[in-house]
């Protein structure tokens, strides 16, 4: 009884009701992080030119911008800085003055109900522009975790309410948990950049965050694309030292990473809808190859099934009016 006829699954396809009824996996607003990019000045709505509708905003018009964050439901966003200088040691990263301090005392005293969630590394504000100190051309581990530690307490003390670490250094995660409970920070959460994969999707990021190395590249401490047990380590390591949540970036090459740590450890995991992920739909959308609403929705529909909690992506107020 069990074979052609008698079950036919088609007939719970035979109108959108019946397929809302019995449909798996559902995109929710609440689902949605949107990513900024923040410089210094005043009236400042850059363009990036490979990521079209993302901008590099000043402070004024990012308070401006998350206003229909707010309105559309968006719960949170992340924050990325621009600073106006650069140096060896990244000290802009960690000045209680620096521009993501600045916009998120801004954000929080316009929207105190908008989750507020800082990356936190040091590309953007390194002269060389890697992630971690530099001493002939290798990059330190041990010496950049107190400067990791130290721009997430600076973050906190600012405002943010959750501290986002994308480092990928080893121990920073543990190094920001001892600090901000030190300084009695003890109900910030921290979100871990856990698996984030030396990717080529990130190219467009590092036109609007201003963050391309340098020299070399980020190989020796972002993952192997072609690695998934490391992955599976590397968010337990960040479990141990306290992370609250776990990220896997980039997200849609990496289903069958989100999958497997979502199953491993069944933590908050949060999927990062990359630059290049962005760029490549919007070029096939403005090209008319592709349906861009369906596709984006397809798209993220099958993060969320694979396991992810919450999707980081630049479509999040395109999502929010479409699923209204």
């Amino acid at each position: 009884m069990s074979g052609f006829p008698v079950r036919r699954p088609r007939r719970l396809r035979q109108n959108e009701t019946l397929r809302a009824m019995v449909r798996e996996t559902e995109i929710n607003i609440n689902d949605l992080i949107y990513p900024f990019f923040v410089i210094h000045g005043r009236g400042i709505k850059n363009p990036v030119p490979s990521m079209p509708g993302v901008y590099q905003l000043s402070i004024d018009n990012l308070v401006k911008e998350a206003a229909g964050v707010v309105a559309a439901g968006i719960p949170a966003v992340l924050l990325f800085g621009i600073p106006a200088v650069k140096d060896e040691v990244g000290s802009g990263a960690y000045d209680p003055r620096g521009i993501v301090q600045e916009a998120v005392r801004a954000l929080k005293g316009a929207y105190p109900e908008l989750l507020v969630i800082t990356d936190v590394c040091l590309c953007e504000y390194t002269s060389h522009g890697h992630c971690g100190l530099v001493d002939d051309g290798q990059i330190l581990n041990d010496p950049t975790l107190e400067l990791i530690a130290k721009t997430a307490l600076s973050h906190v003390e600012a405002g943010a309410d959750i501290v986002a670490p994308s480092d990928m250094m080893d121990g920073r995660v543990g190094a920001i948990r001892r600090l901000l409970d030190k300084e009695g920070f003890t109900h910030i959460p921290i979100l871990a950049y856990a698996a984030k994969f030396a990717s080529a999707f990130y190219g467009p990021f590092r036109e609007a965050a201003a963050s391309a190395p340098r020299f070399g590249d980020r190989r020796s401490y972002q993952m192997d694309p072609a690695n998934s047990n490391e992955a599976l380590r590397e968010v337990e390591l960040d479990l141990q030292e306290g992370a609250d949540m776990i990220m896997v970036k980039p997200a849609l090459p990496y289903l069958d990473i989100i999958r497997r740590v979502k199953d491993t450890f069944n933590a908050p995991l949060v999927a990062y809808q990359v630059s290049g992920e962005y760029a490549m739909l919007k070029a096939a959308a403005a090209n008319g190859w592709l349906d861009e609403e369906k596709t984006v929705l397809e798209s993220l529909t099958a993060i969320k099934r694979a396991g992810a909690d919450l999707i980081i992506t630049y479509y999040a107020l395109d999502v929010a009016r479409w699923l209204k």
